[in-house]
């Protein structure tokens, strides 16, 4: 995940809203799958709606927050674009979050809920093999002209013919859109069966038809966009920052689903190009809040005055959503890594042990589940008989302690020595055909020494990697450890040019189609996919199925777990780590609700003291 997209992503919230939320998961579960007869403001994934008798703002906000002052927000990386719908180019962070709207908008403290924005009802009938939005006749872009249905049809089209490659796949399953009325569009799919399909279309963004010209779309562009959203760009400076400016005219201020939110005057991005630079910028009060992903830094390293004064805050919150997959991904298009056995002895090389006690002082935790810290998560949990029945085709696909739930990653003593895995590594080097000639593990048919090559784009990452690159060493392995700077970063990992590269895959509380795009075999062979790892599994692919279209709570959780099984068994990943906590610090101006979202962590929810009105008690 590029750091522009870690500012802005949902994250955390309090134990208290984790053990909230699993009592309403739970009995969720209980609920059978219902469906809309009428016009309704709002849907879920699964049952209905938590606010779907009324909504007069949600209850992680502060609806009486004052409008005002700025936020100044740093971010590792550059730009050169301000188009985030292409697959051109890197844009610039925020453009889709502050410009662009949806039909429908998230509900932060729920699975997987909308609720009207753009769009004021949306009707499905009860297989979801349609969905028809009716506009809001208010509904504005930022130059005053109204959101039509016209608007509505051209943004489909544009991005299944010119977005991102999950767009173009995602919004080619519309069989036909059409206008119906004066205000209303209907969107017929080529097959039912798939409970989000109607949702991705709510959160399709909407593009005005009058300003964008198709032929030229896909080019990369430093052009303002205009859009519906909050905030309007007021200027760049191109590669190095990007200021938005709050519309006070923008019509969705007072709806449910916007009060409270975007109270920033101005948001104010600034580019570094490393995460030493922006901390030292955060420190003079250059950047108001920072995301901390240094456990070391976060342990020691805020002994400097305004954070012992109290002009800094630092601030932990807890989460209530998967922590999603850090791992070391290997590129199985490579014959080496395409053999599991060398990746299974990979694994057991790796001393997670020792490297969370001597560079993170014991302050992360290993991930063991792609869906980790949360109820999706198989770990601990023997399959269940719809499990067993979606995975009877794959007999042998899951590993006999991943579907019994005792699996958990190789241990080592923790104490830099770790020869009992890598015994047990060379035995599967040596199955896999490899052989140690003096003091480098080498092909046996061909004498080829074993080398790899790990990207990365920061020294943060190199510090895990060298430890690594020890223990592969005493096995007669050569790790190389190549930097490159963002741009070559970026183009390498969409051209899947690499052998091995650290990821991050979010998680959510409500998987769906986007599983396609991180581990479906069609886009194993795709530039710009986010199959880093290449695989190309017609067990993944049965799985995503089941997910998408589970019709209740209950397959739906099964689905998951049996899809986080076969990702398990696979061996596509070396697993790293995750904070069992968000780490946030930030300059004491800034104010937060006094309830946070069940998906956490929210900037734009929050407000600054400088503003000149004041915030009123909630």
């Amino acid at each position: 995940m590029s750091p522009a997209r870690r500012i802005f992503r949902r994250k955390f919230s309090t134990l208290n809203g984790l053990v909230l939320f699993a009592a309403a998961l739970v009995g969720m579960l209980a609920q059978t799958s219902l469906a809309s007869a009428t016009p309704q403001p709002a849907i879920a994934i699964h049952g209905t709606a938590k606010y779907a008798g009324g909504l007069t703002a949600f209850p992680y906000v502060n609806p009486q927050a004052p409008k005002g002052g700025r936020v100044k927000i740093g971010v590792v990386g550059t730009y050169n674009s301000l188009n985030p719908l292409i697959y051109k180019g890197d844009s610039a962070s925020g453009v889709r979050e502050y410009v662009y709207e949806s039909l429908m908008a998230r509900s932060s403290d729920e699975p997987f809920s909308l609720y009207g924005l753009i769009a004021e009802t949306i009707d499905v009938p009860e297989d979801r093999s349609s969905a028809t939005f009716v506009l809001r006749p208010e509904a504005r872009f930022s130059d005053g002209t109204p959101i039509t249905p016209d608007d509505v049809l051209f943004s489909h089209t544009l991005l299944k013919e010119h977005g991102w490659d999950f767009m173009r796949r995602t919004y080619a399953r519309v069989r036909s859109v059409e206008k119906v009325g004066d205000r209303a569009v209907k969107f017929t799919f080529d097959e039912g069966g798939d409970r989000e399909l109607a949702m991705l279309m709510a959160l399709m963004p909407i593009v005005p038809k009058s300003r964008i010209d198709p032929d030229t779309f896909e080019q990369t562009s430093l052009a303002i966009p205009m859009g519906s959203g909050p905030y309007v760009i007021s200027r760049i400076e191109a590669g190095r920052s990007i200021v938005y400016k709050r519309n006070p005219d923008w019509w969705a201020k007072d709806l449910p689903v916007m009060r409270g939110r975007y109270n920033f005057d101005e948001v104010r991005i600034e580019y570094f190009r490393a995460n030493a630079s922006l901390f030292e910028a955060f420190k003079a009060g250059e950047i108001d809040v920072i995301t901390e992903e240094d456990s070391a830094r976060w342990a020691r390293g805020y002994d400097f005055p305004a954070a012992t004064d109290g002009r800094i805050v630092k601030a932990e919150f807890t989460s209530a959503l998967p922590a999603g997959m850090t791992a070391l991904a290997f590129n199985t298009r490579r014959p080496a890594f395409a053999d599991q056995r060398v990746r299974q002895a990979l694994n057991l090389i790796f001393d997670a042990e020792w490297i969370d006690t001597a560079l993170y002082g014991n302050l992360y935790k290993r991930t063991q589940s792609f869906f980790e810290r949360s109820l999706l998560s198989s770990v601990g949990v023997p399959m269940d008989a719809e499990e067993k029945r979606l995975l009877a085709p794959f007999p042998d696909v899951v590993k006999p302690a991943i579907a019994d739930g005792s699996y958990r990653l190789p241990i080592s003593p923790g104490a830099g020595t770790n020869r009992a895995n890598q015994t047990a590594a060379l035995a599967l080097l040596r199955a896999a055909g490899y052989e140690l000639r003096g003091q480098r593990l080498v092909e046996a048919k061909t004498g080829t020494p074993f080398t790899f090559e790990v990207l990365i784009n920061s020294q943060r990452q190199a510090r895990l990697l060298l430890a690594f690159a020890r223990d592969l060493d005493l096995v007669g392995i050569k790790l190389t450890i190549r930097e490159v700077d963002d741009a070559q970063y970026e183009q390498r990992l969409k051209t899947n040019d690499f052998d091995m590269v650290q990821v991050f895959w979010s998680a959510s509380l409500s998987p769906g189609n986007e599983q396609w795009n991180r581990w479906g075999s069609a886009a194993a062979d795709v530039s710009g996919a986010r199959n880093y790892a290449g695989v190309k599994s017609p067990a993944v692919d049965a799985m995503i199925s089941a997910i998408v279209a589970a019709r209740n709570p209950d397959s739906f959780l099964s689905a998951v777990r049996a899809y986080d099984r076969v990702l398990r068994s696979g061996d596509y990943v070396i697993p790293l780590f995750f904070a069992p906590k968000l780490w946030v610090a930030h300059w004491a101006h800034l104010l937060a609700p006094a309830v946070a979202p069940n998906s956490g962590y929210d900037l734009d929810t929050w407000w600054s003291a400088k503003a000149t009105e004041k915030a009123k008690p909630q």
